[in-house]
């Protein structure tokens, strides 16, 4: 008895761990469907506008997706205009209106990231 519910729960994780590695492949790191991320365009992109700028660092990000999936969430904000840089693992974010560190490192974590250290 205690062999069959081994092999059942064996089994399970074989097939979370196939079924993973499948959406990794098809997908990206993100595994999520539906092809390439649209990018929140923003209408203003003259850095002299925003005044206010922070660099937040973001963990977990791996891919050209996770990039677009944190610009996004920063730049759906308004008067906002964030880049991220996927090699330094860090946004460089513009403000109109000075945001604290806790709303940016919130904007992060909502967008699926851990953040880290705000400068």
């Amino acid at each position: 008895m205690s062999t069959a519910i081994i092999c059942i729960i064996l089994a399970v994780l074989c097939f979370f761990g196939v079924r993973s590695t499948i959406r990794r492949t098809k997908y990206g790191c993100c595994g999520g469907g539906g092809g390439e991320e649209k990018k929140v365009k923003v209408t203003d992109k003259d850095v002299s506008h925003y005044p206010y700028s922070s660099i937040v660092e973001v963990d977990g990000m791996t891919c050209g997706k996770c990039k677009n999936r944190v610009e996004n969430a920063f730049n759906s904000q308004d008067g906002v205009f964030a880049s991220v840089d996927l090699d330094k693992r860090q946004a460089v974010i513009r403000m109109k209106k000075q945001m604290s560190g806790d709303e940016l490192k919130d904007i992060v974590k909502k967008a699926g990231y851990m953040p880290g250290a705000v400068n």
